[in-house]
């Protein structure tokens, strides 16, 4: 029985359906989630420190425990709590890997933890990237048995990979496996790419602790965070135990707890579909999504859905409050109808009572934020061109240099010219020598950064002049958070707020576009998204604020759900095209892009065909056929 943490009921009980069969709680954000889960583990410490006993922790890296970690330095920092009878044992790391590169999970733990609370050195133990072929065998052995010899693992906290892995445990795992060296699945290693520049700098193995290790911890809390792990989510805590997903073994473990932001379960049965589990209060939104969803089972558009295929799919509930299925089916065909628009600024001189956008001012002030420098055409080019040709005054805001995606490979074509036009320039010959010599674990100097981002500055000026836009219209931000020189970017700071805040005061806008995609595989969009929405806390109590809307686009990587969507802005072929040519001014982004997730199609081939998709998918509820449509969500603040 858990008697304090994150849990609200009994774990292993489950009253709300019979599909999950791993307990699980659902938070607003990670952030809150994770201070609960801090809290959890500060708990136990500090029962054991009561009891003179060690706290055994299992301790996991990644994104997902980041916060975790941050919460528990600040509680030593702030409350005391003191880490002198903790004892760690990290899942997993790298092999081989010296403990020295960046890359290390040695290097991550001591950075977001050790290094700021009063462990002692001696009980750290972290999976060691150096030991010799011969004698990784019996140490993968000891490394068991020292977990044993203090009485098993207190509790443990999780990630979970996209293939369903708990620490390094890819698909074929055994149930009953320990401490062992493993060859990394090529999804793991993808998904790692971003951090190693490349997935050809990813090491192939790892040493992890065996699925039998992690079940024998007396308590299990495994972290979900983000849409792009909502699949393995749901296939974990309501599919069938498997070794193609590890993660399943947990369905077995008592005093096991998921906790998930909202995105991260957004597949979950009863998110996705409340009316197959309970009796739902049928609001608005929850009618449309529905609906929608009954016309992509039956694969039938709106107007031909009959009461028998509501009372068929657990929706009867539903056309009780509506009357028939001929009245409802009318109704979120409207719905849907009018969210298409050709006017995404509003159409002048028209009836605006049931257009997605306000028809005045006519002449709208329209910040487009953009996380990197392609963000813009990349996920609303289209759009963005429809803006410029109907007159409004479009503002571009760069928010980071995007310096990092630029390779040296190129950075070195663009340094040996600016060598050769000017044969004297020191700066040239630094940067070429610094590229040519550079080792594998080096941080960009200050003047390849400067290259890097100035290569990223000239390919958005390219595009936006493409588009029409004035190059005094085109703002470049360069936000602090992220000029680290490498893959792990700083917090939000007061800095990056500001520069938001005088930028949106200076132009007063009527509209701003932002990303709200946060399945951006490097975390930039989810930041950048946030000091926007900081940045609305303070600017919104300006007058001119009462006269803006905020609408999200999303990226490459996903698109809106149809029933999310309250703007959907067409494209002709033509539109099409000009949206692929303003991309391919982003050359160093086209061809072997450094952070390309693990779809191998180009950003401008995979953002058409998503394009096209949601498209199809409005032709499909039974509305016009466009070649192409940009969807965006309003954000109300």
């Amino acid at each position: 029985m858990i008697k304090e943490g994150i849990s609200f009921k009994e774990a292993g009980k489950f009253e709300e359906t019979r599909f999950e069969k791993i307990h699980n709680v659902i938070f607003h954000s990670s952030q809150e989630a994770s201070v609960l889960v801090a809290q959890e583990i500060a708990n136990i410490i500090q029962r054991k420190e009561e009891l003179n006993e060690p706290c055994v922790l299992g301790l996991a890296t990644g994104s997902s425990p980041i916060k975790v970690y941050e919460e528990l330095v600040r509680m030593h920092k702030e409350g005391g709590l003191d880490f002198t009878n903790v004892v760690t044992f990290n899942l997993d790391e790298y092999y081989p890997m010296d403990k020295d590169n960046i890359q290390s999970y040695y290097q991550f733990m001591h950075e977001h933890l050790f290094n700021h609370v009063n462990i002692l050195p001696e009980n750290i133990n972290i999976p060691d990237g150096k030991v010799s072929s011969e004698d990784l065998h019996q140490y993968c052995i000891d490394y068991e048995m020292k977990i044993k010899y203090l009485g098993g693992l207190d509790f443990q906290l999780l990630g979970i990979g996209r293939t369903g892995h708990i620490g390094f445990n890819e698909p074929g795992s055994h149930i009953n496996s320990g401490t062992r060296s493993i060859t990394l699945d090529h999804l793991t290693r993808v998904d790692a790419a971003s951090s190693f520049l490349g997935i050809d700098n990813v090491p192939r193995k790892a040493i992890t602790m065996g699925i039998g290790t992690v079940r024998n911890a007396k308590r299990i809390v495994l972290l979900g965070w983000g849409i792009s792990k909502a699949g393995i989510i749901k296939k974990t805590i309501e599919g069938e135990i498997s070794s193609r997903v590890p993660a399943t073994y947990l369905q077995e473990h008592s005093n096991t707890t998921f906790v998930l932001d909202t995105e991260a379960s957004s597949e979950l049965t009863r998110v996705k579909t409340p009316w197959l589990v309970r009796p739902c209060i049928w609001t608005e939104e929850l009618k449309l999504k529905a609906v929608a969803w009954l016309t992509e089972l039956t694969k039938k558009p709106f107007l031909k859905l009959t009461d028998k295929d509501y009372n068929d799919n657990g929706m009867s509930s539903l056309l009780t409050d509506e009357g028939t299925a001929y009245d409802l089916n009318i109704k979120m065909f409207n719905k849907m109808q009018q969210t298409i628009t050709g006017w995404p600024g509003g159409k002048p001189n028209a009836d605006d009572t049931y257009r997605p956008e306000r028809s005045t001012p006519v002449r709208k002030r329209i910040i487009i934020f953009s996380p990197h420098p392609d963000d813009d055409v990349i996920s609303m080019g289209g759009t963005f061109d429809r803006l410029v040709e109907q007159g409004h005054d479009v503002h571009i805001a760069y928010q980071t240099s995007g310096n990092i995606a630029v390779s040296n490979e190129e950075a070195l074509k663009f340094a040996e010219i600016s060598k050769a036009l000017n044969v004297n320039s020191k700066e040239s010959e630094h940067i070429i020598q610094f590229l040519k010599n550079r080792s594998a674990n080096e941080i960009d100097s200050l003047e390849v950064r400067k290259l890097k981002g100035l290569i990223r500055r000239s390919e958005s000026l390219a595009a936006t002049r493409y588009l029409g836009v004035a190059d005094s219209n085109v703002h470049f931000l360069d936000l602090p958070f992220y000029e680290t020189g490498t893959v792990k970017k700083n917090n939000l700071s007061e800095a990056d707020i500001e520069i938001m805040c005088n930028l949106i005061d200076s132009i007063k806008p009527h509209q701003i576009y932002a990303a709200g995609d946060l399945a951006d595989p490097h975390g930039t969009h989810k930041v950048c998204l946030d000091s926007l929405f900081e940045a609305l806390k303070i600017v919104k109590h300006n007058s001119y604020m009462d006269d803006c809307w905020v609408w999200l686009y999303r990226g490459a990587w996903h698109e809106w759900e149809s029933y999310q969507i309250e703007m959907a802005v067409p494209m002709s072929p033509d539109q099409v095209l000009k949206k692929r040519h303003a991309i391919f001014y982003h050359q160093t982004q086209k061809d072997g892009v450094m952070f390309q997730g693990d779809d191998n199609r180009e950003f401008w081939v995979r953002v058409e065909d998503r394009n096209r998709l949601t498209a199809k998918k409005y032709h499909d509820l039974g509305l016009a056929d466009y070649s192409a449509i940009e969807a965006f969500k309003r954000y109300h603040f």
